[in-house]
């Protein structure tokens, strides 16, 4: 699960995959939050395999 916060490189914060003010793409902020109870890292894991 990942945040829904996404940063430019110019700094600020965004929900969208483009800087609304320099233009450049964005990424996620930081990682999600790791939790021993985590109710989707099975289909994850699943994901993950088939993809490779």
């Amino acid at each position: 699960m990942v945040s829904k916060i996404r940063k430019c490189k110019c700094g600020r914060y965004t929900l969208k995959e483009i800087c609304p003010v320099c233009g450049s793409p964005t990424t996620y902020s930081r990682p999600a939050r790791f939790s021993l109870e985590d109710r989707y890292g099975k289909y994850r894991r699943i994901t993950k395999k088939t993809e490779s």
